[in-house]
């Protein structure tokens, strides 16, 4: 056990290490308050053991110091003018035990031993405590699938959740990489910290910047006090990048420097802001490909891929659909309600479907056929989206670009037929095409389309 020992007396500080390492300890000594504030972030003791009257901080000072960064750190406080009025702040203010001089060597010696014990079992209640809250979260949160590509990606999750190495998860729209980066802050060591998130593609270039950064008062015009970006309110805890294919090569010079220097810069600001946070980013582009338009910056990439988990689209593992159709219903009843169930003419349209919107579509239409059910028991294949019950037909429009030109221009002329039927609707014109929106959006400009 490791016994800081703080005073202005030299002669004591010298006698109280003496007479602790004699009974076995290992000794850190400080001479004034002051210098045991530097060092109990240093030392890093399992017990303090501090003089009270002391100039500049006094002992109560430090013990203060010491409840608010570290709350189990027991300190036994020491003073040669007792008195009830100070012996109750001492104890009030959280010491472990408060001694008058002269005292005798057994006693303070078994007063440092039981602080030790009180320091241990507080420790280990703790983490008992936050393993306990680790395998609840994660049992609830646990990804559903049984197919070997998915069971594959899972174990992966699994084996660096524990770690803070960075992770890129890659994947189609609505595989569930958020789900995924939720269960592996779960099993991480900072589940007790808080777990944020920000989709790059949905915010314009200045608002990303702000969220992700902060901002200082004046920096820009609704600017009207400091703000703490995402990256610092996620302290000690991990921070969810999805879509970060889609940052501007400004942001990116951002985040690499996050990434690199573990701080921040706020918009409008000069100092910098340190973070302690994991970053765990998602993509659904192909970054290898930007890399080599010029469109993403290689150093980020590497940064950000020091672990690659891939998840694979629905239509790869259909073994999964009836298993996460079963959830999703049970999840609909509620705890301990009673789940609708599938007709074999409605799973069997499940089962065709090429689910181009991936996990996230099944949910949202398993939650439609649940509404329109009503008080039936049993769900119809009628009332399941028209798209899933028409017979299953090659994609004209995927998330990658058309391998050949050919399959451009006809690509180019089903965009712009549906985006016509639809009236210029982009959302619902993404829905009928099977893509995700932001990916809508990057047809039109490359084909030059116009949005109305």
């Amino acid at each position: 056990m490791k016994v800081l020992v703080v005073d202005d007396e030299l002669g004591i500080v010298e006698s109280l290490e003496v007479l602790f390492r004699g009974a076995g300890y290992e000794v850190e000594t400080a001479l004034g308050g002051r210098a045991g504030l530097e060092a109990v972030g240093r030392v890093k003791p399992d017990v303090v053991v501090s003089d009270i009257r002391m100039p500049g901080v006094t002992g109560l000072e430090l013990l203060e110091h010491i409840r608010q960064t570290d709350p189990e750190l027991p300190v036994i406080l020491m003073t040669a003018q007792a008195s009830l009025q100070s012996a109750v702040r001492a104890v009030n203010e959280g010491a472990f035990y408060y001694i008058q001089k002269p005292f005798s060597n057994d006693e303070l010696l078994a007063i440092c031993a039981r602080a030790g014990e009180s320091r241990e079992l507080k420790v280990e209640n703790i983490t008992l405590k936050k393993e306990l809250k680790r395998r609840e979260g994660a049992s609830a949160g646990i990804p559903i699938g049984k197919a070997r590509s998915f069971a594959d990606a899972l174990k992966l999750a699994r084996t660096v959740a524990p770690t803070d190495s960075t992770v890129l998860i890659t994947g189609e729209s609505g595989t569930g990489k958020e789900v995924l980066a939720k269960y592996m802050h779960q099993l991480s060591d900072r589940v007790d910290g808080p777990f944020l998130s920000i989709n790059c593609g949905a915010l314009p270039e200045s608002l990303l910047e702000s969220e992700l950064f902060g901002h200082v008062k004046g920096s820009f015009t609704g600017a009207v006090k400091d703000r703490d970006g995402l990256l610092v309110a996620a302290e000690g805890g991990t921070f969810f990048l999805d879509e970060v294919g889609e940052m501007s090569p400004q942001t990116q010079v951002k985040l690499l420097r996050a990434l690199q220097e573990r701080e921040v810069i706020p918009v409008g600001a000069t100092a910098t802001v340190p973070v302690n946070v994991r970053i765990i980013a998602a993509t659904n582009r192909d970054l290898e490909e930007q890399i080599r338009k010029g469109d993403f910056r290689s150093d980020l990439y590497y940064r950000l891929n020091v672990i690659a988990v891939h998840l694979p689209p629905l239509r790869e593992r259909r073994d999964d659909i009836p298993v996460l159709a079963q959830h999703f219903l049970q999840k609909m009843a509620g705890p301990g309600g009673e789940p609708k169930v599938l007709s074999d003419e409605a799973m069997d349209a499940l089962n065709s479907h090429a689910w181009p919107g991936n996990v996230r579509e099944l949910e949202n239409a398993l939650e439609r056929a649940a509404v329109l059910s009503g008080n039936r028991a049993v769900i119809q294949v009628e009332t399941l989206p028209d798209r899933v019950r028409e017979e299953p037909r090659e994609r004209l429009v995927t998330e990658a670009p058309p391998a050949n030109p050919p399959m451009e221009v006809i690509e180019r002329a089903y965009i712009e037929w549906v985006m016509r039927a639809e009236g210029g609707n982009k959302s619902r014109a993404a829905e009928i095409l099977g893509i995700d929106p932001s990916t809508l959006y990057r047809k039109i400009a490359r084909y030059g389309l116009s949005e109305s």
